[in-house]
């Protein structure tokens, strides 16, 4: 009997079919990896195992847990389940901490909910859990709150409040999405040693197939509700039958033709760049001294150029950004657009400004949900002297959306008709718009699955041709700083520790910074070794 057995699982919502006769399996021991793209049906499965479903959800089929059905428990028995027998891993961990509450109180919370030991046990507990994730005491005391901690930091805190009663089975929603290629390697080698030590089960939904090769024993294709596919991972991977898997699987690894470079003719110059922030204070009176985010940082970007900047959280990309942006001022150096400088003393050069625009990680969050389109897109022209009225302001409309690949009906809709991808275009509309001189896009695809990020990345390989783009792509995800930049900077603790092409950077590393980050980052395997080594086995 499998640890978690879910048999021909049908889900609708007033008529409207979500899952469709799903079936999969996980043992004791296993890790099994659902992907496919948004909307596949993924998180729904491990929703249904956690019966956290939405209101009028319509459910047929069985989902057992060591030969219990779920579907026909009360919510009192369900509730003694979550927890105890089924721990999840959400994929944003700041929504999955309360902020007001020590790590200490919410990992103990876990333990005190079941009843498990008194308060004083349940923390001592808390502190082993936290140990074993590797938040150890004398760096991360109970007392820390989750604003404290990085996103690396606060995922480990979300594993250990759902490992505290150590489950049979734990299920983790796209658990390492936001993080950075060497913090998702040590949350990816964490999980794997809690189901080698603990014997659980693990249940992954994900979307990277580069992490699924690596870390699955099966993987589970999902499409449209459905099943289409499914295998041991080296088998499936080395002989795809079913076209979507196989799709999935080049969008993973897709390419992007971009335009040669044109000649070198400088646009964004940054020279010596140094930013500090006065860190919180501990004591009255204290002096509480000041933390150095970057740290004299150099580079020029040139017209036309698609350049790259990457590096761990809390290396200083963000904070760089907002200082070339003009939203934040610098304590030493300069930053000058064309020989103009982004800064006139400590406030920012509108002028300049308005000539620079941004593309930011989460599309949805990015814009007013109360606001049509329209509006929305033209946000920027509050940076003009002069902004387009009538007719004049439908044109732009229209362009804006139409080189992005929607249509100029779009503008009277609304953001949340729109999905994922779409409002990403919709981002690239709107810094389109004013047809600014550099754009800034930060982790613009890194919330997207694949083929929808295949599209955006292609879509920015057209625009370089149509307007001659000039971008600063920042993003965790070397494969796609590789794809769709001339050259790279990567960055380490608030400096530049190594530039250049973006090809030989990635071929032949000269930083040992640099080696890590490539070697940390999962990689595709080639289905032709894979099948070659399967068939000497």
């Amino acid at each position: 009997m499998s640890l978690l057995d879910i048999k021909n699982l049908s889900l609708s919502i007033h008529d409207t079919p979500i899952l469709k006769r799903v079936s999969l399996t996980v043992e004791a021991g296993e890790i099994v990896a659902v992907t496919g793209e948004s909307g596949s049906g993924k998180s729904m499965t491990a929703l249904s195992v956690m019966q956290l479903l939405p209101e009028r959800m319509e459910a047929s089929g069985a989902v057992r847990l060591d030969g219990t059905d779920l579907l026909t428990l009360s919510e009192p028995a369900l509730c003694q389940i979550r927890g105890e027998s089924v721990g999840m891993v959400f994929q944003e961990p700041m929504t999955a901490l309360n902020p007001v509450q020590t790590i200490g109180d919410q990992v103990a919370e876990t333990i005190l909910v079941h009843h498990a030991m008194p308060p004083d046990q349940a923390r001592v507990r808390a502190r082993e859990v936290l140990d074993r994730v590797g938040l150890p005491a004398d760096r991360f005391p109970l007392s820390r709150y989750p604003h404290e901690l990085s996103g690396g930091q606060r995922q480990r805190v979300v594993i250990a409040m759902a490992i505290a009663l150590r489950p049979k089975l734990l299920i983790a929603d796209e658990p390492t999405t936001a993080l950075d290629v060497t913090t998702q390697a040590q949350i990816l080698e964490l999980l794997k040693g809690l189901v080698a030590d603990f014997g659980m089960g693990l249940l992954m939904i994900t979307h990277d197939l580069a992490v699924v090769s690596d870390m699955a024993d099966r993987i589970v294709v999902m499409r449209h509700g459905e099943v289409v596919e499914t295998g041991r991972t080296r088998e499936l991977l080395a002989n795809m039958q079913h076209p979507y898997t196989r799709a999935l699987f080049e969008a993973s690894g897709h390419r992007v033709d971009l335009p040669a470079a044109p000649p070198p003719a400088p646009l964004l110059e940054v020279k010596n760049v140094v930013r500090d922030y006065r860190l919180p204070r501990t004591r009255l009176f204290q002096d509480p001294g000041r933390f150095r985010a970057v740290k004299g940082v150099s580079f020029n970007l040139n017209r036309g150029e698609r350049l790259g900047l990457v590096g761990e959280s809390g290396c200083g990309k963000s904070t760089l950004t907002r200082a070339i942006l003009g939203l934040e001022p610098v304590q030493s150096g300069e930053i000058r657009l064309e020989g103009e400088p982004v800064f006139s003393g400590q406030k920012p050069n509108l002028a300049v400004r308005r000539r620079m625009q941004v593309v930011f990680q989460d599309p949805f969050g990015s814009f007013n949900p109360r606001h049509r389109v329209d509006r929305l897109i033209t946000e920027p022209f509050h940076l003009l002297e002069q902004a387009p009225r009538g007719a004049e302001r439908d044109r732009a409309i229209a362009e804006a959306l139409t080189a992005v690949g929607l249509k100029p009906q779009d503008a009277t809709k609304y953001i949340h008709e729109f999905s994922g991808g779409q409002r990403q275009r919709i981002a690239i509309a709107r810094a389109l718009i004013i047809r600014p001189e550099l754009i800034l896009f930060d982790e613009a695809v890194s919330a997207l699955d694949v083929s929808v990020r295949a599209q955006i990345l292609d879509l920015l390989a057209e625009l370089c041709r149509a307007y001659g783009l000039s971008y600063l792509f920042i993003s965790h995800d070397l494969s796609v700083v590789r794809t769709v930049t001339d050259r790279v900077l990567v960055m380490q603790a608030g400096k530049i520790v190594e530039q250049g092409d973006t090809e030989q950077v990635f071929s032949n590393p000269s930083h040992p910074y640099t080696q890590s980050l490539i070697a940390a980052a999962p990689r595709l395997p080639d289905p032709e070794a894979l099948r070659r080594s399967l068939s000497h086995a």
